[in-house]
């Protein structure tokens, strides 16, 4: 009786695991189905390159195969050709692993785990192993909570980790922002995301692509608990969700929305399905909104179908797309969005037309393509954003307590950490034990590398012994002097070596002028810049030129080197392009394009300029627009120069270059006219196809002044005047460019450029006392000393001053100050005293401000005692209780002129707009 009882529990055993080892991981048939076939899509896209191994593993469950083939079905082509297969099946274990051993993992329905836990990727960054890593950290400290509480101390754990700080648009991945601690809000939200996911819980990152009532755009975290989406500030803890300083701008934004990975069928609207991801809208989880329809009709006044509509809020002095939709047979598409102005652009071969679209007022738009290219137009257009309406929810005294006791102990944590990195002195100490010969500008300029490399100090050491070893010190500084700051926190060591020992070497004087401060810059050392960087746009950095050297001989790389054009056309022959699968432009590796012979067209481009460089071939991609040039050395000819290539055309051509003045009537505006500043006041785009396409510069570029040089074609003028209440005075205009005639005689032609304003007089809109007292401090070294209270006018004197209290470390405030900075020349010249006050000794002592070069000597810093001064400016003000910063403009007889409080782009021109009005 005990043999057959214990063959019976064998039996029942063997079926219960073949039943578990075959469950579906895609429960819905039909959903199944979908995948299976768009998986075979991707198959058939990527023929070569073997790029699906990982299926052929005999060993693979039901489940395991069916979540492989839901994330490469959607993934983008660079996720397939770049991570290798037991990347993706590891993940696919872990995240089972997580939501069995979670005790949320059975509540979470299979659509949502399937959506927003199990895919790796957040934005754009590069995938790493922070899954396993992070579950590591952060199992048993989450796993005993209820799950709206593990979201929360996740966000303190992330805090622990990373805090804001700006920095270049390219996203680190989640491991690269823990080993810098730091991170702009696109990387901490990524970070923050991953962290979730890896303790099983849904998360999605969220994007407002831009303000609508001032510059910039944000992204913050949505995370999944008990039916419901959640959100809050990634990095930035506070006591509930639904809750950070965004709550005020959000409430009014135009368009907030969160990319999904595959095809989803969730609740929200959707605002576009690609081959990798579906776009849902979520503007209703943060403010009141209303739904719009426009029909696009051509000029005999039939609806177009297939026409493309282009959604666009007025930010950085341009019309920023932030939706795209294409119109149905009718003609016709709708958008839900925020209570507030749009430019709605619509376009179809070649002809177009736009107009405003005032979403709380008009329900219908009808376009007509009535423009087409080579048509000159001016319009004037005012943009009235959403008003702020935010809904907070309530927070104790002891809960807020209890957060801010927190924060102030993961600051500790996190900056214990900082304190590992590299000091002035060890720095210098490490530069000074290289044997190579360096410049003093050289040296110098290592110990910076090494200061700015932060946690990956060990990587930039490594690499710089080896190139002292291999005797081209020289070298391998200028390679770190065309990195970026943030390369130099996540570069691999294998991608420094490869780019060294694999470019051909040359007089060590070019390497020199490339290192700060460039103090013999010339033409030359263009060869440093178009052969020896690694990178040509914003891609990750790779170890491509060994790899790329070997698949070709030396009579080949001479021939190409002979007529660059040869490369071009092969390139041609042996890359299809594929822009259907990778609809995010996320860069595919070098390595990935010769591997899957399939690359979108920015990929293409990126491939080119590293098969030119690893060749010994300068060439690059223009940053202003995005051109791929090479560069030739044509026979009787002095010097070298720029081709452009167009990979439709048989032969790269030179440019046909234009010189634009502004005029503003007859008179030519001078270079010095403040009214004149790119990103600020104006923007310039090249319309084709019927759609403007923006004219990217550096903001220190000199050409964004009142003249400048193009490609000869057809362009797009935006001026506008920023409102105090967010509101914009704007004017869209258009502009031919000829090409110059003669390029020894320059001709420039004549720009009409009209800064619209509003006639605005400072007016008194409040009272503020000015013998409000605080506490002033002075640091001396990492002491604070604070000093007998004192008010405003004693501080002050008779007259203007400014009132500011901030919130150290906080986004909001960060930008204010930087703001403030940029123009610190001006605040100098007004010679008015500012008064900065923090709302406690602690978050003073956060406050660095070597990070906000150019603030103005006239600043007295301090504290706002018993939270006196900022209480009277909101009651005075009726302004929201809990935003910081807060700022003023006031008088010693107790009047107002000026208020802003939380997030504003270009508080810095507004306060000195209303100082010269004053």
């Amino acid at each position: 009786m005990k043999t057959f009882t214990h063959l019976l529990c064998v039996l029942i055993l063997s079926i219960a695991l073949f039943a578990c080892n075959n469950a579906h991981f895609l429960k819905e048939e039909a959903y199944r189905n979908q995948v299976i076939q768009d998986f075979e899509l991707k198959k058939q896209a990527l023929p070569h390159g073997d790029l699906f191994a990982v299926f052929a593993d005999s060993v693979l469950s039901v489940y395991e195969r069916e979540a492989l083939m839901f994330l490469y079905a959607y993934m983008p082509i660079g996720d397939v050709t770049d991570y290798p297969g037991d990347y993706y099946l590891e993940n696919v274990r872990l995240s089972k692993q997580t939501r069995s051993e979670m005790p949320w993992g059975k509540e979470i329905p299979d659509e949502v785990f399937r959506h927003f836990v199990l895919p790796i990727r957040v934005n754009n960054e590069n995938l790493d192993d922070s899954r396993r890593v992070f579950y590591g950290e952060l199992k048993d400290r989450v796993k005993g909570l209820p799950m709206k509480e593990a979201i929360l101390e996740v966000n303190h754990w992330c805090h622990e980790k990373v805090v804001y700080r700006p920095s270049d648009a390219r996203t680190s991945s989640p491991l690269a922002s823990v080993k810098t601690a730091y991170g702009r809000c696109g990387e901490e939200s990524t970070f923050a995301v991953a962290a979730l996911r890896s303790v099983g819980i849904p998360a999605r990152q969220v994007y407002t692509p831009r303000w609508a009532h001032t510059d910039d755009n944000h992204a913050w975290v949505e995370a999944w608990a008990d039916g419901h989406w959640y959100f809050f500030g990634a990095c930035e803890p506070e006591p509930v969700l639904n809750l950070g300083w965004f709550n005020a701008p959000a409430s009014r934004g135009m368009l907030m929305h969160t990319k999904v990975f595959g095809r989803y069928n969730g609740p929200e609207e959707m605002m576009l399905e690609t081959p990798n991801y579906t776009e849902i809208n979520v503007t209703e989880n943060y403010a009141p909104t209303a739904k719009a329809s426009v029909t696009v009709r051509d000029k005999n006044g039939q609806p177009v179908a297939g026409a493309r509509v282009d959604f666009k809020v007025y930010n950085y002095a341009e019309f920023y797309t932030v939706a795209t939709k294409y119109t149905d047979a009718n003609g016709q598409v709708s958008l839900t969005a925020g209570k507030g102005d749009m430019l709605v652009w619509a376009s179809d071969k070649g002809t177009f037309g736009f107009s405003k679209l005032s979403f709380d007022k008009q329900p219908e738009l009808t376009l007509t393509l009535d423009k087409k290219e080579g048509d000159i137009f001016e319009e004037d257009i005012d943009i009235v954003p959403p008003v702020e309406n935010p809904i907070l929810p309530e927070v104790t005294p002891e809960q807020r307590a209890e957060n801010d006791r927190r924060m102030v102990q993961e600051d500790s944590i996190r900056n214990a950490y900082v304190a590992t990195f590299p000091t002035v002195e060890q720095a210098d100490s490490i530069v000074s034990c290289l044997k190579g010969k360096l410049s003093s500008f050289a040296g110098k300029a290592l110990a910076s590398f090494l200061l700015d490399s932060r946690g990956n100090h060990d990587v930039l050491v490594r690499f710089l012994n080896e190139a002292d070893r291999q005797g081209k010190l020289m070298k391998g500084a200028a390679l770190l002097s065309i990195l970026t700051k943030k390369d130099l926190r996540d570069v691999r060591y294998e991608v420094l070596i490869d780019h060294l020992l694999n470019t051909k070497d040359v007089d060590t004087y070019l390497y020199d002028c490339v290192i700060p401060p460039f103090h013999c810059m010339d033409a030359s050392t263009e060869y440093v810049y178009d052969i020896l960087a690694p990178r040509a746009s914003t891609e990750a950095l790779t170890p491509y030129k060994s790899f790329f050297q070997s698949k070709f001989s030396e009579a080949e790389m001479d021939t190409f080197r002979t007529r660059p054009q040869a490369l071009v056309e092969w390139v041609n022959r042996n890359i299809t392009i594929d822009e259907e699968n990778n609809f995010q432009r996320i860069p595919i590796s070098p390595e990935g394009v010769w591997r899957a012979k399939v690359a979108d067209s920015y990929s293409r481009d990126l491939f080119f300029v590293a098969l030119a460089r690893s060749m010994n071939i300068g060439a690059d991609i223009r940053s202003t627009d995005g051109r791929v040039r090479y560069v030739s050395w044509p026979e009787n000819r002095w010097g070298s120069e720029f081709m452009e290539v167009d990979f439709d055309k048989q032969e790269a051509v030179e440019a046909s270059r234009g010189i634009y003045h502004f005029y503003e009537g007859d008179k030519a505006i001078a270079r010095d006219d403040k009214r004149v500043k790119y990103y600020s006041k104006f923007t310039i785009s090249r319309l084709q196809e019927g759609r403007p396409e923006l004219i990217s510069y550096e903001e220190q570029d000199p050409r964004l002044r009142n003249m400048g040089v193009l490609d000869a074609g057809y362009y797009l003028l935006v001026t506008g005047t920023r409102l105090a209440d967010g509101g914009v005075l704007a004017r869209i205009s258009s502009f031919v460019l000829p090409a110059q005639k003669d390029e020894f005689k320059p001709v420039a032609t004549k720009v009409p450029y009209h800064l619209r304003e509003s006639g605005e007089k400072v007016a008194v809109i409040g009272n503020f006392n000015s013998e409000s007292l605080f506490t002033p401090v002075e640091r001396i070294g990492e002491k604070v000393m604070p000093l007998a209270r004192q008010s405003i006018l004693q501080t002050c004197g008779r007259g203007y001053f400014v009132v500011a209290v901030l919130g150290a470390g906080q986004e909001p405030t960060n930008h204010a100050l930087k703001d403030i900075a940029a123009l610190g020349n001006d605040f100098e010249q007004w010679g008015r005293k500012m008064v900065f006050l923090f709302p406690s000794e602690e978050q003073y002592k956060k406050f660095n401000a070597a990070e906000f070069k150019g603030l103005p000597s006239t600043i007295t810093y301090g504290i706002d005692t018993d939270d006196s001064i900022r209480k009277g400016i909101v009651q005075a003000m009726n302004l929201n209780n809990s935003i910081l910063p807060v700022f003023i403009i006031a008088d010693t007889f107790n009047r107002v002129v000026f208020v802003s409080q939380g997030y504003t782009i270009g508080l810095g021109e507004q306060l000195m707009k209303v100082v010269h009005g004053l």
